[in-house]
């Protein structure tokens, strides 16, 4: 296994992926080290809900319906979650009340176990790709997910594995230093 660094620098989105998808064991180990981010308070302010199989079904007809259920445009997002076998839904546990730590700081602890996750999963193999979408939100969806009303969904990593066992090409355009802020 390389360093952190190595792996961030590695990183790339899949956005094709074949069948294979790691089994709930390999999911599981992931998660615990996803598990170690920044959680202000130790609120564990998120869930990962698994769709495999019949349930990728049951969202896309929850994305075509929260589309308005006909044409195109709805059946197209109806065959959006069949693009990799295993989606992870990232979900945001919040406490609107809570008295140290405010809901947007208790989502981005959410969406750091969502990149960190993402990161060991393209470490360890696996093509991955965060997706979201204008109905992420939606109740039609919320509801397959089995969502709670202090819940909200951040979105779904694609997950599956490379096409002939291959990485895609890695990103080589240097951008750090435009978007680094120096204040003395």
């Amino acid at each position: 296994m390389g360093s952190a660094l190595e792996a961030a620098l590695a990183r790339r989105s899949a956005s094709k992926v074949t069948d294979a998808a790691p089994d709930d064991a390999a999911l599981l180990e992931l998660l615990e080290a996803a598990s170690r981010v920044a959680d202000h308070a130790s609120l564990r302010p998120w869930r990962v809900v698994a769709l495999r199989g019949a349930a990728r079904e049951r969202l896309g007809a929850a994305l075509a319906a929260a589309a308005g259920g006909e044409g195109d445009a709805a059946a197209k997002l109806a065959g959006k979650p069949l693009r990799a076998p295993l989606l992870l839904a990232v979900v945001a546990v919040t406490i609107p009340d809570h008295e140290k730590v405010p809901v947007w700081e208790q989502e981005a602890s959410a969406a750091g176990v969502a990149h960190v996750l993402s990161l060991l999963l393209d470490e360890a193999g696996w093509g991955v790709m965060w997706r979201t979408g204008p109905f992420t939100r939606h109740p039609l969806v919320a509801e397959v997910h089995g969502l709670a009303a202090n819940e909200h969904l951040l979105g779904w990593l694609y997950v599956g594995g490379l096409p002939d066992g291959r990485r895609t090409d890695r990103r080589s355009d240097p951008i750090a230093a435009s978007r680094l802020t120096v204040l003395d």
